[in-house]
């Protein structure tokens, strides 16, 4: 119990400090082969790129410990593009969705017919077009945009930021918010309990009390002896809690863990499972709207290729081919310490696109949820670490155990023997 507390003394606090399993992000993008086509109207063809992989550090800053068994940190990310495990650099050139310019279509739709126009005028002067052909790198870390500006000045508010555009932008060498948990210095079963995020015991995003709790852990341990049923983390990117499941045990390099998935009703609509009604509105089951949390952007997130999600999502579109090997998400973590062994987290981001009237740029696009890419982020104990791990937290508490029975068997006898040879005596 004492070396799996959140306290300088012991065991596991460096591994939770700085982490040292080596994450990497792998990336892959939707192509989209005949943009043209989808303007006049035509299914999207797409074409998965990639994976472009990135070596993840991870760190905390500002450890502060308080006086209600509480710990607060910031916890940074770095990304750093690894060549040689790539399949592509960023320099290529991809054709994606002019995310930033359908997007604010969208958003526009309701606004008076007049200000839709002029806004497309505009549009036309900037040269901008529904689909765009960019380069990893910008997609990913942002490019240099005069749409921005004008958005600024047409719509003021409706995209709330300056600079630069991109899908990642704000991942690297940032941080996830202010967290901050228990340590389990007084009650180890709430060891890594998010006491509250930035401040915010929950968030204000969705409809509901129940979709705005902040549940469970950050995501990095969980508290030790683990029952075989379920596990709840707070993710900042997904700004929900969200609920994985127990699946089987098995084994990790000789080291017992529980398997945790996502169940089918992570992404469900209300239709399909009640409880998410507050994450509406919803559309088909398999993505969830998170246009509240991403600057009100028709932004959806979902599995890869809509795995476990309605087959009209994936109808809708060409090349896509759900599996549950390639595009499930899935947390082996050993249940005595709560410690994550491996793991593989993924996630798709999608853009939902359409024909909005008085935006000429939008061609007649019939309504589709389009993927833009997915990531996945994995990483595993081994080498050193998986040796330190075993010995310190596995290996000397299974050999106390063993010696506490051997104990518990020679002393049975003892006492028994001693009680009969009182009553012999007596």
């Amino acid at each position: 119990l004492q070396n799996v507390r959140i306290d300088p003394s012991s065991i596991s606090f460096d591994m939770w400090k700085d982490i040292p399993v080596p994450f990497y992000m792998s990336v892959y993008f939707f192509e989209v082969l005949n943009p043209k086509d989808v303007l006049q109207g035509a299914k999207p063809v797409l074409n998965q790129r990639g994976p472009y992989v990135y070596r993840e550090f991870r760190y905390k800053t500002n450890i502060t410990f308080h006086d209600n068994d509480t710990v607060s940190f910031l916890e940074y990310r770095q990304l750093f593009f690894q060549p040689d495990m790539s399949n592509g650099s960023e320099e290529e050139y991809i054709v994606v969705p002019n995310i930033l310019m359908m997007g604010a279509a969208v958003m526009m739709e309701n606004l008076p017919n007049l200000m839709k126009l002029l806004v497309s005028g505009a549009l036309a002067g900037l040269k901008q077009e529904a689909f765009m052909n960019r380069t990893v790198g910008e997609i990913m870390w942002g490019y240099e945009d005069p749409l921005i500006e004008t958005i600024n000045t047409f719509v003021p508010g409706l995209i709330p930021f300056k600079g630069k555009f991109g899908l990642f932008v704000q991942l690297n060498n940032s941080n996830s918010g202010l967290f901050t948990v228990f340590t389990g210095m007084k009650n180890i079963s709430r060891v890594h309990m998010v006491d509250s995020w930035n401040g915010l015991k929950k968030v204000n995003y969705w409809r509901s009390n129940e979709c705005n709790m902040i549940n469970g852990t950050s995501g990095e341990m969980w508290p030790p002896f683990m029952p075989p049923t379920s596990l709840e983390f707070y993710s900042p990117d997904a700004c929900r809690s969200m609920t994985l499941v127990y699946e089987k045990s098995g084994r990790f390099k000789g080291v017992p863990t529980y398997r945790f998935v996502a169940p089918k009703t992570l992404f469900a609509n209300a239709t399909d499972y009640p409880p998410n009604e507050g994450f509406c509105p919803c559309m088909q089951s398999g993505i969830q709207n998170v246009s509240s949390c991403r600057l009100n952007a028709p932004m959806f997130i979902s599995h890869p290729h809509f795995y476990n999600a309605d087959p009209a999502l994936v109808n809708a579109v060409e090349g896509l081919h759900p599996s549950e090997d390639q595009h499930a998400l899935f947390l082996d973590v050993h249940p005595m310490t709560g410690i994550p062994m491996n793991c593989s987290i993924k996630l798709q981001l999608n853009l939902y696109i359409k024909h909005v009237p008085g935006i000429i740029q939008t061609g007649k696009i019939k309504p589709v949820v389009l993927p833009l890419l997915w990531f996945s982020e994995s990483g595993s104990i081994e080498g050193p670490i998986l040796n330190q791990f075993y010995t310190n937290l596995v290996l000397i508490p299974s050999l106390l155990d063993y010696l506490q029975y051997i104990f518990i068997g020679l002393s049975v006898p003892l006492i028994i023997s001693a009680a009969v040879l009182r009553v012999t005596s007596q």
